[in-house]
């Protein structure tokens, strides 16, 4: 029986239809597909062993939820997430703003409806993907706006008095009855405005302009902060903090791989950039490399956060950069390279809080030395570490590649080289194709020209080689070389 063909009372209680409150549906539909091996929250990733147990044993214990973590983390997204939790679709009475479960009213009018049509009384169905509420915190959120308020012009078309329950406007959070309710920056709400959740989240009732009315509202309360919030912008009542049953600590990307496997999920692409522009692994490293050197940065605020959506603009920026290229050459093939990594500024300098000293040198140059660092990192993880002090007779394997820059007068890689032609460049420094293939035997051969590229930034980064910005390129040298010329 399609569950959607009944329309009225009797028939629901024919199905042998049973209701239950929006907790016991999240808490029996979790325990039914960790049982048969489902997973809810699909595209959260880095949360395996953390958060998620954590909002698992939440929803067991039917608790309302404060989300504390820095921006970025997926907050939001495992609220709207939960849905998937609840049934496909439950009843409520014909008309109610507050979607009245026919078997336990709460409003007035589902109160009424029922008293006059019995059995008759028609029913209507609402699907979990509208059992969703969001509310974003600023200071000047009112208590109309979330709790209800009379409403005169209601009064006067009805010619009703204001005793009358009819004349109530509800607000967000009854109008969010038998659903999640979701409240984003929960500090930024005035502490007068957390004082009315009280009463919501521990009896479930609210009060509207002094009526007296018991309202047992059912709810799953999500709450969302920023641990930082609680000293800057506002903070979280006491009291309210007392009521909010789980409060869970999320957290950025603990490693590469997973960094990696957000931004490619997240990231908005087009078609035409997928196909015709190739994206090493090692430019992927190097990119989510640029956030995790953010977070420990001396120049940039750490409480303030490095949000994931950096390498996701970033790849965007990066797939753009390269694609202006393919565009001015006609060409039909590019891949991306060290270089095109200069594209991605503008999408570094919003995305980070610079403290003092951040400010002093500027968001650019910031944004310079954090890519930089990003390389060296990578290049260290990959080829030899190069040593600061080294004994005189001391030789490395850079040996090769540092004597081809002694012996050349110059290097230049210009940004917007046909694809065949930046090949062929990258390849006339003959030593470096030979340290890349014994260190990275297996790495593919479109990959290769990036990791060779890669090796000129790295020792560059190391001091081994100068490297200059031109115009339209980038200038590679010998350090003697250098510093004969500039005399």
């Amino acid at each position: 029986m399609n569950i959607q063909s009944i329309t009225t009372l009797k028939e629901l209680k024919s199905s042998g239809y049973t209701s239950k409150s929006i907790k016991d549906e999240l808490r029996d539909n979790l325990i039914q597909n960790l049982k048969n091996n489902v997973n809810v929250f699909d595209g959260i990733h880095g949360y395996e062993n953390s958060v998620i147990p954590e909002i698992e044993r939440a929803i067991l214990s039917r608790h309302n939820i404060n989300l504390l973590g820095l921006r970025g983390q997926a907050k939001t997204r495992i609220a709207r997430q939960m849905t998937l939790l609840l049934d496909e679709y439950i009843p409520y009475v014909s008309g109610s703003e507050v979607y009245d479960d026919p078997f336990n009213p709460i409003s007035d009018y589902a109160q009424k409806t029922l008293a006059e049509k019995g059995d008759s009384t028609p029913i209507s169905w609402l699907n979990r993907t509208d059992r969703f509420a969001e509310k974003l915190a600023t200071p000047d959120v009112t208590v109309a706006d979330l709790i209800g308020d009379v409403d005169p012009i209601k009064a006067a078309n009805l010619k009703l008095s204001y005793s009358d329950q009819e004349v109530i406007h509800y607000g967000m959070i009854p109008r969010a009855n038998r659903c999640i309710f979701v409240i984003n920056e929960l500090p930024d709400l005035q502490a007068r405005i957390q004082v009315t959740l009280f009463n919501i989240l521990q009896e479930g009732d609210i009060q509207i302009r002094g009526f007296n009315v018991r309202f047992e509202l059912d709810m799953l309360f999500i709450f969302t902060a920023n641990p930082e919030d609680y000293t800057n912008r506002g903070s979280i009542v006491t009291p309210l903090k007392d009521r909010i049953g789980s409060q869970i600590l999320t957290h950025y990307p603990k490693d590469i791989e997973t960094a990696k496997k957000i931004t490619l999920q997240e990231v908005k692409s087009t078609t035409h950039q997928k196909q015709h522009i190739h994206v090493s692994s090692l430019a992927l490293e190097v990119l989510e490399q640029i956030s995790f050197e953010a977070r420990k940065s001396e120049f940039i605020d750490e409480k303030s956060g490095v949000s994931a959506r950096l390498s996701i603009t970033a790849l965007e920026n990066l797939y753009s950069t390269a694609e202006l290229r393919l565009i001015k050459n006609e060409d039909a093939q590019t891949s991306i390279r060290v270089s095109d990594f200069m594209g991605i500024i503008p999408s570094i300098t919003g995305k980070v809080e610079l403290l003092y000293e951040g400010e002093q040198e500027g968001a650019y140059a910031v944004a310079e030395w954090l890519i930089g660092d990003s390389i060296k990192t990578i290049f260290e993880n990959y080829f030899p570490k190069i040593n600061k002090l080294e004994k005189e007779d001391e030789t490395t394997e850079y040996d090769d590649i540092l004597r081809w820059f002694i012996e050349s007068s110059k290097f230049e890689l210009q940004h917007d080289l046909p694809q065949k032609e930046y090949e062929s460049k990258i390849l006339s420094v003959i030593p470096i194709k030979e340290l890349v293939q014994k260190h990275l035997p297996k790495l593919d051969d479109k990959d290769q020209y990036f990791a060779m590229e890669l090796v000129l930034w790295g020792l560059a980064q190391n001091k081994k080689l100068s490297k200059k910005q031109l115009e339209g390129g980038i200038h590679f040298q010998d350090n003697y070389g250098s510093f004969i010329s500039d005399i």
